[in-house]
């Protein structure tokens, strides 16, 4: 890990940046400028006028998204500032253009006011043709999300939670059959009830689950609760059937399935144990996971499933965003339904054979070339 860190910052002060602009016509001589400048750029701007939605033929809005972050919760490093942030805002673009063949513009916000952030993108709107919010803090990103849809005639999606929630639910339906399991039977336990937890949770419920356990630094939570933000308060509304109190231990002992998003070692093989037969288990801290998956299959675990690369089913939201903005983007989306997202679940897990699916391979690889066209043809579907 160090050798990778350090062999990366050298790259990236070679780079100077991954990405750059590059024309999509000329001005080489006297009839290209005329052309693609002044004078003949009149007549696009004046038929836009009559009829902004030509904005989407005549430039290239119809394929560029504005990657956005205010630089408080980047990637496990936590909040380390706009500027800092950019690496990674850029690399998510990198991502955006060979995974999904769309354009993406790295945009940093200096500012963590929500009324300040909100306006600052709503502004921004006529210039894209959709936003992917990005690593920023909880609750604030709830309500940026919330209110951005609201204003917004072009999809807005927070990655940090819907990306990593299809992904997972995309796992989750195939470790189910590996385990002959059906999701309206199970229990599930999300450790984490930060932005991605939310999502998880809730679009596990969107695929028919009946039981799902919050828990974080709190404990269990539950319906009632103190101390709850008006977030989580509406997320625990009809969760927790068995009534459940205390802390991890308790909320995994008899679940089906653990999904973690919340921080190293914090799922010990004794949790793992209590669990039902045919466990499932998602730790997806980074880098070092919950538990590591040696550790959890010795204490009883059927499938696990981690963020790393280095251990097999690796939960990558790479499998996700490309292809839903790809998708999103040929329908013409004003907006990113739950309908849309639980048909790219969908279209993701059906990537994996009967024949290839196993405890060690629930999810297509990273770089399975199907990945973003199946995703991308999901989600125009289901926004047609």
């Amino acid at each position: 890990m160090s050798d990778i860190r350090k062999e990366s910052l050298q790259k990236h002060y070679e780079w100077q940046g991954k990405i750059e602009i590059a024309p999509r016509t000329h001005a080489r001589t006297r009839e290209e400028l005329a052309l693609a400048y002044t004078p003949g750029v009149a007549e696009p701007c004046l038929e836009i006028q009559k009829d902004v939605q030509k904005s989407y033929a005549l430039t290239r809005r119809h394929n560029t998204v504005a990657v956005i972050t205010d630089g408080s919760a980047v990637l496990g490093l936590g909040d380390i500032g706009p500027e800092a942030g950019m690496p990674v805002m850029e690399g998510k673009c990198l991502l955006f253009k060979e995974f999904g063949n769309v354009d993406a513009i790295p945009l940093c916000i200096r500012s963590k006011d929500t009324d300040e952030f909100v306006r600052t993108v709503e502004l921004l709107l006529g210039s894209f043709g959709g936003v992917n919010l990005e690593d920023i803090s909880a609750p604030r990103c709830f309500e940026i999300e919330r209110r951005l849809k609201e204003v917004s005639d072009i999809p807005i999606f927070h990655d940090d939670q819907h990306g990593t929630a299809i992904v997972v639910a995309a796992g989750v339906l195939n470790a189910l059959k590996v385990a002959g399991k059906k999701i309206e039977d199970v229990t599930v336990t999300v450790c984490g009830a930060g932005a991605a937890g939310i999502a998880i949770g809730r679009m596990l419920i969107n695929l028919g689950a009946h039981d799902v356990i919050y828990c974080d630094k709190q404990g269990i939570l539950y319906e009632g609760m103190e101390g709850l933000d008006a977030e989580r308060a509406r997320l625990v509304i009809g969760t927790n059937r068995a009534h459940k109190r205390g802390g991890l231990a308790e909320a995994v002992a008899g679940a089906d399935v653990f999904v973690g998003v919340s921080a190293a070692g914090v799922l010990k093989p004794e949790m793992v144990s209590t669990m039902n037969r045919g466990a499932i288990v998602f730790a997806m801290a980074n880098p070092t996971p919950e538990i590591f998956p040696d550790e959890a299959k010795a204490a009883g675990a059927l499938v696990v499933g981690t963020g790393r690369s280095d251990f097999p089913n690796q939960v990558n939201n790479v499998l996700a965003f490309p292809g839903v903005f790809r998708g999103a983007l040929d329908a013409r989306a004003k907006q990113i339904t739950e309908d849309m997202k639980v048909a790219a679940a969908y279209a993701l897990a059906g990537l994996v054979s009967d024949e290839e699916l196993c405890a060690e391979c629930i999810l297509p690889d990273a770089f399975d070339e199907r990945v973003c066209d199946a995703v991308a043809k999901a989600v125009s579907d289901a926004c047609r």
